[in-house]
């Protein structure tokens, strides 16, 4: 629970350094006195996004720390999951806003998120201002009331985890339908784009090599003459190098015996020789291999211009990027034809999926049920003791379409007395009676929620006397079992109940206006009531009615 409070730099207030005590405490002040920039700051604290302006005229730097007692509650797991230093005794949660738009927080001296802050926050202090209200008319609220009664945490989580499997499986169905749709408006497409790219019979290579072979065929006349001439020079006739080499070889190897150094020419001179007529006849053998044949030309340019054909179709540059597409598009194709199978695949398992999610929520639906019995039993007792004694209660459940919530609409029915009809909360309870309403609620949901602290702005608003004193019971004994209520309040029935009074105020002086706030002693208590009773002018009168207030707490 909250222990103690530090601002500094906030709005109006300069310093204030405040300790909390457990039990139901009060805080009063006249309107406009700052009771609000108080609540505005534990707002920040708990991880409400933040405004610069929000920092003191004249100053550059904001401080808003608090102490917390966790003691008596089970909250280790949070800071051993976000590995921060636990100490039960003295948590301290602070936040640090700059003049330029910057803001720190901290839980324990360590550096946190604002999301960190905020969902520890939610743990520590839960704040009920009026415009919570409003919060009656919404189904899911009306709904998570129920839920925490039934104590469904750990229902709803497993719940929601095979909700969103089957949400999942939901749309792997979806996309396979819109992708088969997709693909076989296109499949007539597809089949001729295949049958283009079989009948090109591509292969690797091919295409260089189709190249190579247009090439030669279409030089192949003058190709074969130059081989027929080469061969011709070299061995043709007498007049030929090789002719020549040969009786050039034979005069050398005839003056070898009498002029030995020519040996090595005559040897070279050999191996000339056999080369060259190696070579002469392998050019023999090129020009038996060079043929013209116009069909077969006709055949390779037009197999090349159907592959340049498809590569500019396509925007590639090489068979092999053809290749590639055209297996991509066979298993397409093979996908079409096996999508059928692979959806009723899909099919099965979201409809599996269902099944689970609809027997989870249908079980989470009866325990919803049997604290919706608790619920209007306790409601109707809690109202009628709150001054609405003809109350009617209701909590209406009509079965939905699987949602993230499950199966069930809830309406909270309410109807003051008993010639009208009931109908939704919203449209018939006057502010007032909501404001008992939502008491009653907090009231419930304390006893089912361990929460240290809980803070009610005004939650008196359209109620006072003998009603203001019995809300002001039922935030006391919320007070009791290691938690602590703190209310803001106007009346003087509530402001009596509580084991500690806090006054928010203002001073003026030459630096300007100041919010402070401070803790009253047994006799200030007594002033602040009787103001509260009689206004500016205290009565002795109003004096002795607020001790008699004070006497009853």
């Amino acid at each position: 629970m909250l222990k103690q409070l530090y601002i500094k730099n906030f709005t109006l207030i300069d310093t204030l350094d405040i300790v909390f005590h457990p039990g139901f405490s009060v805080i009063t002040g006249e309107t406009g006195a700052g009771k609000s920039i108080i609540l505005g700051a534990i707002s920040l604290l708990l991880g409400q996004r933040a405004d610069s302006k929000t920092i003191k005229n004249g100053t550059n730097r904001c401080t808003i720390e608090a102490h917390f007692d966790l003691r008596n509650y089970d909250m280790g797991s949070y800071f051993s999951n976000n590995d921060i230093d636990y100490d039960a005794e003295d948590c301290i949660l602070r936040r640090e806003l700059t003049s330029n738009g910057k803001s720190r927080a901290f839980i324990n001296d360590t550096p946190v998120s604002l999301n960190q802050l905020r969902t520890l926050g939610q743990q520590l202090v839960d704040i009920h201002s009026q415009h919570q209200n409003l919060l009656l008319q919404e189904e899911d609220f009306q709904l998570n009331v129920v839920d925490i009664i039934a104590n469904n945490e750990k229902r709803k989580t497993e719940y929601l985890q095979q909700y969103k499997a089957y949400q999942q499986a939901k749309k792997a169905v979806e996309d396979m339908e819109e992708s088969i749709a997709r693909t076989r408006e296109n499949e007539d497409y597809l089949r001729f784009q295949l049958n283009e790219l079989v009948e090109a019979r591509l292969q690797a290579g091919i295409q260089e090599e189709l190249e190579r072979c247009s090439e030669k065929m279409s030089h192949a006349e003058e190709i074969k003459s130059a081989l027929y001439e080469s061969e011709s020079l070299l061995s043709g006739n007498e007049e030929s190098i090789l002719s020549h080499m040969k009786d050039t070889t034979r005069l050398l190897e005839d003056i070898r015996k009498v002029y030995p150094d020519i040996g090595e020419c005559s040897d070279r001179l050999e191996s000339c020789y056999i080369e060259l007529k190696d070579i002469s006849q392998e050019i023999y053998s090129h020009t038996q291999n060079i043929d013209y044949d116009p069909k077969e030309l006709n055949d390779i340019n037009e197999q090349l211009d159907r592959i340049y054909s498809l590569e500019k179709k396509h925007h590639v540059q090489t068979v092999e990027e053809l290749i590639d597409i055209q297996n991509d598009i066979s298993r397409q194709l093979e996908q079409i034809d096996n999508s059928d199978e692979e959806l009723r695949t899909l099919s099965n398992i979201a409809e599996q999926n269902h099944k689970e999610c609809l027997s989870i929520a249908k079980k989470l639906s009866k325990f919803r049920k049997s604290a919706v019995k608790s619920i209007e039993k306790e409601m109707q007792v809690r109202l009628v003791a709150l001054g609405i004694p003809h109350v009617r209660f209701k909590i209406q459940m009509d079965e939905k379409e699987l949602q993230a919530d499950g199966i069930d609409r809830i309406s909270f029915l309410f109807s003051a007395n008993t010639s009208t009809t009931m109908q939704p909360i919203k449209d018939v309870a006057s502010g007032g009676e909501i404001a008992r309403v939502m008491l009653s609620l907090k009231a419930m949901i304390s006893g089912a929620v361990k929460l240290p602290t809980i803070i009610f702005d005004e939650i008196d608003t359209g109620v006072s006397g003998k009603i203001a004193e019995k809300m002001a019971t039922i935030m006391k004994e919320m007070g009791q079992h290691n938690r602590q209520v703190i209310s803001i309040t106007h009346l003087p029935q509530i402001a009596a109940a509580g084991s500690s009074h806090y006054m928010v105020f203002k001073e003026e002086s030459s630096n300007g206006t100041t919010s402070r706030m401070r803790e009253l002693c047994n006799e200030e208590r007594t002033m602040e009531i009787a103001q509260m009773l009689s206004g500016a002018d205290i009565t002795a009168a109003a004096i002795s009615q607020a001790q008699e207030l004070l006497k009853q707490k």
